[in-house]
């Protein structure tokens, strides 16, 4: 009874006071940590140069099968709600290699989409492209993380050299299946592939000629960044290499080991089919408490004028 009658006598200074202790809460202690289940997305480029071909459409303007696939993960990052995280990969030859490990997206929006911006060609250590062996190499990338992700690899699925039953990989103990998307970007019509030099500047197609195994253009360098400056080009049509988004291949290939394929589309529909994918990581994360705390330190002086409220309703009434 004492500590009620002492709470109506000196209710006012008492929620000033729970005011300002949350205003400092506002200021010192924002957020809290709670660990949760959060998304984590592994995003993989193939970058090889059939990924040079242009037979993608964005603002009506055609642009290359890789910068059609970094438009797209760079609106998935920007769609993304804080507490989203990311990796970045490339694919080449036969192998996955990792670029940033998992970074939350609202913290480090720029030095996600930075490292998507670079994402070339001369990232390749060999020109030949053997999917069925990166999925084997993401397996192992997968299991190295320190948490478990979404992959999604983009990639037009064209190979060299071609599948063939001796170079053909037995996936059906792969385990990351429901993990596992290949996003497909190109387009189903063959086109030439644009050959670029050292200084990453287009000089024509690449031909038939250099190398009997059409596809993501398996020449022999190892490092392709090593290119001549002006290399060889196709001069007629019909030595041009070609090239086209290999749609059946990437969903037979994933249907071996349970994996799924989508058509990479700068659609409202495709990004949230990436949303819906089920969240897999369990991070530390902050929870902002900011709006919390300054949402209860109006209601608490509000409250304050409750009782002057009340009797001036009984006076007037």
């Amino acid at each position: 009874m004492k500590a009620i009658a002492w709470l109506k006598q000196y209710y006012e200074p008492v929620l000033y006071a729970l005011a300002l202790s949350l205003l400092v809460l506002a200021l010192v202690k924002p957020s809290i940590q709670l660990r949760q289940q959060v998304q984590h997305y592994l995003l993989i480029t193939d970058v090889s140069q059939s990924m040079n071909a242009e037979d993608e459409m964005l603002n009506q303007k055609k642009i290359s099968r890789i910068a059609f696939a970094q438009h797209l993960m760079k609106q998935i990052v920007h769609k993304a709600p804080c507490g989203t995280y990311f990796s970045l990969g490339i694919f080449a030859s036969d192998n996955v290699a990792m670029l940033q490990t998992p970074l939350e997206v609202c913290k480090n929006l720029d030095v996600i989409t930075d490292g998507i911006d670079h994402l070339e060609w001369r990232m390749a250590w060999k020109g030949n492209s053997r999917l069925s062996f990166s999925v084997h190499a993401a397996t192992h990338i997968y299991d190295a993380l320190n948490q478990p992700a979404q992959m999604l690899f983009f990639t037009d699925g064209d190979e060299a050299p071609r599948v063939n039953v001796t170079i053909k990989q037995d996936l059906s103990g792969v385990q990351i299946g429901e993990f596992f998307t290949f996003v497909g970007v190109g387009g189903p019509e063959k086109v030439a592939i644009t050959r670029y030099n050292t200084a990453n500047k287009p000089v024509g197609y690449w031909p038939v000629s250099e190398n009997n195994n059409a596809g993501a253009v398996g020449v022999t360098y190892a490092d392709p960044s090593s290119d001549e400056p002006d290399p060889p080009v196709a001069y007629a049509e019909y030595d041009r290499m070609l090239s086209q988004l290999e749609e059946e291949y990437l969903k037979e290939l994933s249907a071996e080991f349970k994996g799924s394929y989508i058509k990479g589309q700068d659609q409202e529909a495709f990004y949230q089919s990436i949303a819906a994918k089920k969240a897999t990581a369990s991070f530390v994360t902050d929870y902002p408490l900011r709006v919390v705390y300054l949402v209860l330190a109006i209601l608490l002086v509000l409250a304050s004028y409750v009782p002057d409220v009340l009797y001036r309703r009984r006076v007037e009434g």
